[in-house]
């Protein structure tokens, strides 16, 4: 359960992150929201996040694994391109204001979202697994 809310709050703080470093092209909330009202809303979407990280990521690694040593790894970037955009579709489903420009912003942010989850987990002591 720490492992969990370790995770939830890491990718909350890159979620965040990734938002402030792509400006217009990733957005958690809108502008005209409190502050209290965006950070809810970031809770919301790092939540989705996580669960959609630690139950769908792994089995579509899995899948694709002769993909990902075909590739060299670079297949790993489609597919955290791909969860960040499944993540974005589930919380339309519930009304959350999470938006990202297309595919290839996607690829930006989870590149963004990994860098910044490794240099949080190395300061907190989470592993990578």
């Amino acid at each position: 359960m720490i492992r969990l809310l370790t995770a939830w709050v890491l990718n909350a703080a890159a979620l965040a992150a990734a938002a402030w470093l792509l400006g217009e092209q990733m957005s958690i909330g809108t502008d005209a929201d409190p502050t209290d009202q965006r950070l809810l809303t970031l809770a919301a979407v790092a939540a989705v996040f996580t669960i959609v990280n630690q139950i769908i990521t792994p089995i579509v690694k899995l899948l694709a694994l002769p993909f990902i040593i075909l590739t060299l790894g670079l297949a790993l970037l489609v597919i955290n391109a791909l969860m960040l955009l499944l993540t974005q579709r589930i919380t339309e489903l519930f009304d959350v204001e999470f938006a990202i420009n297309g595919f290839w912003w996607a690829v930006a942010a989870s590149i963004v979202i990994s860098i910044v989850n490794a240099v949080l987990g190395s300061l907190t002591g989470r592993e990578r697994r």
